[in-house]
């Protein structure tokens, strides 16, 4: 195994080499010092993504946040529980200028519901995994709610450079 020292090294020079703009728990989900470091040693190039060392929880979030641990953090409602949880980490993050990426969880049913929970979260990136029956509904219904949105709807712009 590598030491930390070692692994944030190793996920810069992966970062570098093959100029990759997300990179998703490269650390423990304890480690908030290491997400800090290498959040620091990116800069604004990379998102450094959290999701087991935040897993939505806002107290966890908070710690992140203050530490200046990560610059995007994964949102799963039904992670923390509710989605008032999931609503208030996300308003957390995105007052601090984390990217938020909505998720879901294995498991996932056929309905197009997390669709709609990401756009009325405001989430600028959603993870839904590779094409497949509940994937395949939550893109179809991303559709539906352009549709249905006409010319009010927009695309985001993520933040890296």
């Amino acid at each position: 195994p590598l030491s930390k020292g070692e692994q944030i090294d190793y996920v810069l020079e992966c970062i570098n080499k093959y100029r990759l703009i997300y990179v998703e728990d490269p650390l423990h989900e304890e480690d908030f010092e290491g997400f800090r470091e290498l959040t620091e040693k990116v800069g604004d190039k990379c998102m450094i993504c959290g999701d087991d060392i935040f897993v939505t929880n806002v107290e966890r979030l908070k710690k992140g946040i203050d530490m200046r641990a990560g610059n995007t953090v994964i949102i799963k409602p039904n992670q923390i529980g509710t989605i008032t949880d999931a609503y208030e980490a996300t308003r957390l993050a995105q007052k601090h200028g984390y990217i938020t990426v909505f998720s879901h969880r294995s498991g996932e049913t056929v309905d197009g519901h997390l669709a709609h929970l990401a756009v009325a979260f405001n989430c600028p990136i959603v993870k839904i995994g590779v094409l497949g029956g509940e994937r395949i509904a939550k893109i179809n219904e991303f559709l539906r709610i352009e549709e249905h949105m006409g010319s009010q709807a927009s695309m985001h712009k993520v933040g890296v450079k």
